[in-house]
């Protein structure tokens, strides 16, 4: 019998392993794909955030590997080229935040939770979760193995686009729906202090520099724009013709870009849902996307992740006895800290995605400033994590 069983090894679900070993749980994780592996994600995180990878078991490889320091904000949109400054996180040990690929930040975190105690089972699959007396019985299964564990608790921290036992019905294709799309450029002209926000017609990106000399192109798109971009570019596989949608309707990314050369393949993944969902129910606990999840416009999911997870940890380390007492504070916790946040980024990407939004471009030429204020309001100033 474990005291925990996470279900993902993401930056959510290896936090929470960590932080809970290494208060003396017995802490099982099981994780579907082996590491390490690219994942479609901004790759940015705060500096509200850095505390938790600031930890003597992660430190030096996150110094020594993740990418400058972004001191700027920016806006690639149309003819825009605009930055702000970035705000300052001044309670935290680092005033800005950096960037780290998943391939390299995933394998850094679920070492340095097996270090600390908990058990992984990677690559292996939950196929069966059920009631038992005192918690849980769970199946998983790698290739021909099938093994049954049992755990007090459950904590779900796999992706919002990936299924499992307690996850609703898969809805149907919408035209809206978002889709997700990354890749990586070697050679780029982007500053190096420097995350600029893309807007497009039809959704909406960022880029940032990551490790290794690598920067990081990250957006979303609507299905419908992406048919769109599809027959405008035959032919072209469908990351490469969302590229050239943007490239063709923004001068700062087409002139960022020209000196570049794609690294590696794009990926591609979605449809995402963002919103706020149960945090707690029945003795599972639920963090990172699959307790809630922001428009990734204000690229803030790593940090939303593990912040969720430092949450959750210190309640169940605190009430350890009385679960549903520790599952009613952190659903509390967690709205008091990323509701805002999320209906900011809702409105941000509305407002991207908006026909008109060409409108608005005027007023931010003339008041860059706007931009250091949506950053302020993403939260990336909001220190949680002591």
């Amino acid at each position: 019998m474990y005291d925990a069983l996470i279900v993902g090894a993401g930056p959510a679900g290896s936090t929470a392993a960590r932080l809970l070993a290494q208060a003396g749980w017995s802490v099982l994780v099981v994780e579907k794909s082996a590491f390490p592996r690219r994942k479609v994600c901004g790759e940015f995180i705060s500096a509200t955030s850095l505390p938790l990878l600031y930890d003597h078991g992660v430190r030096d490889g996150f110094l020594a590997q993740a990418g400058p320091e972004v001191r700027r904000v920016g806006l690639f949109a149309r003819d825009a080229v605009l930055d702000s400054a970035m705000p300052l996180a001044a309670k935290s040990i680092a005033g800005w935040g950096r960037a780290l690929g998943r391939d390299h930040l995933d394998l850094m975190l679920i070492e340095a939770a097996a270090k600390a105690g908990a058990e992984i089972r990677q690559p292996w699959k939950l196929t069966g979760l059920a009631r038992c007396a005192g918690g849980f019985v769970c199946r998983i299964v790698a290739a021909d193995r099938q093994q049954e564990h049992r755990a007090r608790i459950v904590i779900a921290a796999n992706g919002s686009w990936e299924r499992a036992p307690w996850m609703p019905a898969v809805p149907s294709h919408r035209r809206s729906d978002l889709l997700a799309f990354k890749a990586h450029f070697q050679g780029s002209a982007l500053a190096r202090d420097l995350m600029p926000l893309l807007v497009f017609p039809g959704g909406y990106g960022g880029m940032v520099h990551s490790d290794g000399g690598r920067v990081s192109l990250s957006c979303c798109i609507r299905r419908d724009a992406l048919e769109s971009c599809r027959r405008a570019y035959p032919g072209l596989p469908a990351g490469e013709a969302v590229l050239q949608h943007i490239i063709h309707t923004s001068d700062g990314v087409r002139d960022t870009l020209r000196p570049a050369r794609l690294d590696g393949a794009w990926l591609s993944a979605g449809p995402i849902r963002p919103g706020i969902r149960p945090r707690y129910r029945d003795g599972m606990f639920f963090i990172g996307n699959a307790a809630g999840e922001a428009h990734p416009i204000i690229a803030e999911g790593i940090s939303m992740a593990m912040q969720s997870a430092w949450l959750l940890s210190q309640r169940l380390i605190e009430g350890r006895g009385n679960l549903a007492d520790a599952g009613r504070l952190y659903a509390r916790d967690w709205h008091n800290a990323f509701a805002t946040r999320i209906r900011a980024a809702a409105a941000f990407a509305h407002l991207a995605m908006w026909p008109g939004a060409a409108r608005v471009l005027p007023l931010v030429k003339r008041f860059p400033e706007i931009l250091t204020w949506g950053a302020r309001l993403s939260g990336k100033t909001t220190q949680l994590v002591q």
